[in-house]
C-alpha cells in the first residue's frame, strides 16, 4: 500500500546526510545491476533495518507466532548495550530504523531509551504497537523520546470485531492510548511522532473500513492506513481471515481454483539489498517474513554487522533468491509488489 504525508516525508528528508545519500545510491545502483545481469551485486549497507525489542506479547493474534507462542527461538528482551554497539557501527549509513519485528515493543523497559539513542544519531525511528501500554505518562515519554513514527494497530471499531483478530485485546485501552499520544503532541507542541491507525483488513472487519476512517478523524491521528493480512495456510484459510474484497487480499484464486499470492515471485527482491532484520538476541535474518529466524545469515555475537552484511551466507541467499525464489519458503507469503492505492 502506498501513502504520502508531506510533514512526515519532510521529517525523513531532514535525516539525510551526504553519506546516507551516497550509501543509498550505491545500494540502488547495485540492485538494478543485479536485476540486469541476473546475479547478485551488493554495494553499500542497509538503508533501513528492523531491530526487535522483544518477542513477548500481551495478545494472542491467530496469525502471529508471538501471539500463538509458537516460536522455536527463545523469547527475550533486546539489551540496551548490545543495541547501542550495533547502532554505533552503522548509524552513519543508516537512515531508517524500525523498532519492531515480533512482540510488543513497549514491554521492553529500555525501549524508549533506545529510541532516544537512535534519535541522537539522527536516524528516523518508527515502531508498531497494539497500544495497550500507552498510559498518560508513557505517552508523554514516547513523544519526548523523539520517535518519528508510531503505528497503532486498530483492527476493528467495536470490541466484538476488534477482538476477533486481536485476541485478548481491549479496544478502549487502544483508543485511550491513541488519545494520550495526540494530547501530548499538542501539549509539547511536537510534530512527532507521525501517528497512524493501521487497519489489518480481514474478513471479520472488512465491513468497518469506512468506520475506521471516521474513528481516526475523531481521535485526531494523522492518518489511517490499510494493511493486507498474511495467512500462513492461505490455501485453506482455517481462521476465515481472507477478506472478500479483492483489493485488500494478498491472495487470488488461480485457474485451478487454488488460492495463490498476488505478488508473484520474480527472481529478485529489493528487501535483500536495502534492509534486514536483527532479532533481540543478535541473529540477522533476511526480512520480516522470517518470523522464526529459520534463515540465519549471521550472528552479531560472533561477527560485526558490516562483516555479516557481506558474508558468505548473505551471498548464498541472494544467489538462491535470484535463481529460484519460489523455492524459498519465507517468500511464499511475500507482499512485495502488492500495492493498494488510497485516496
Amino acid at each position: 500500500m502506498v501513502y504520502f504525508n508531506l510533514n512526515d516525508s519532510l521529517n525523513l528528508i531532514k535525516k539525510l546526510t551526504f553519506l546516507r545519500l551516497f550509501n543509498a545510491a550505491k545500494v540502488m545502483l547495485s540492485f538494478q545491476l543485479s536485476k540486469l545481469l541476473g546475479k547478485p551485486i551488493q554495494w553499500g549497507y542497509p538503508i533501513s533495518i528492523s531491530f526487535e525489542p522483544t518477542t513477548s506479547c500481551n495478545l494472542r493474534c491467530p496469525e502471529c507466532p508471538s501471539g500463538l507462542r509458537e516460536f522455536t527461538r527463545p523469547t527475550g528482551m533486546l539489551e540496551k548495550s548490545f543495541f547501542k554497539t550495533t547502532i554505533d557501527e552503522i548509524h552513519r549509513e543508516l537512515l531508517y530504523l524500525i523498532f519492531y519485528f515480533q512482540g510488543e515493543p513497549f514491554l521492553n523497559p529500555d525501549f524508549l531509551e533506545m529510541v532516544k539513542y537512535a534519535n541522537s544519531k539522527g536516524i528516523y525511528t518508527a515502531t508498531s504497537t497494539n497500544a495497550h501500554y500507552l498510559t498518560d505518562d508513557k505517552a508523554r515519554q514516547t513523544v519526548e523520546s523523539g520517535l518519528d513514527r508510531l503505528i497503532i494497530s486498530v483492527d476493528g471499531t467495536t470490541q466484538d470485531v476488534y477482538q476477533q483478530y486481536r485476541v485478548g485485546g481491549k479496544l478502549d485501552k487502544v483508543l485511550e492510548g491513541a488519545r494520550n499520544i495526540v494530547k501530548w503532541k499538542k501539549e509539547l507542541n511536537s510534530k512527532t511522532p507521525f501517528v497512524f491507525f493501521q487497519f489489518l483488513v480481514v474478513k471479520p472487519n472488512e465491513h468497518q473500513i469506512e468506520a475506521i476512517k471516521k474513528l481516526g478523524e475523531e481521535i485526531g491521528v494523522d492518518q489511517v492506513r490499510y494493511k493486507t493480512a498474511q495467512v500462513y495456510d492461505f490455501e485453506n484459510d482455517p481462521n476465515q481471515l481472507i477478506p472478500t474484497i479483492d483489493k485488500y487480499s494478498r491472495y487470488r484464486k488461480g485457474k485451478d481454483g487454488i488460492l495463490k499470492s498476488k505478488s508473484g515471485l520474480m527472481n529478485h527482491c529489493w528487501k535483500l539489498w536495502h534492509a534486514n532484520v536483527i532479532t533481540w538476541d543478535g541473529l540477522v535474518v533476511p526480512c520480516c517474513f522470517d518470523k522464526d529466524a529459520s534463515h540465519q545469515l549471521g550472528n552479531l555475537s560472533t561477527q560485526s554487522f558490516k562483516q555479516t552484511w557481506n558474508n558468505e551466507n548473505y551471498k548464498q541467499f541472494r544467489s538462491e533468491l535470484m535463481s529460484s525464489r519460489k523455492n524459498i519458503d519465507i517468500c511464499s507469503n511475500c507482499s512485495e509488489g502488492l500495492t493498494v492505492w488510497e485516496d
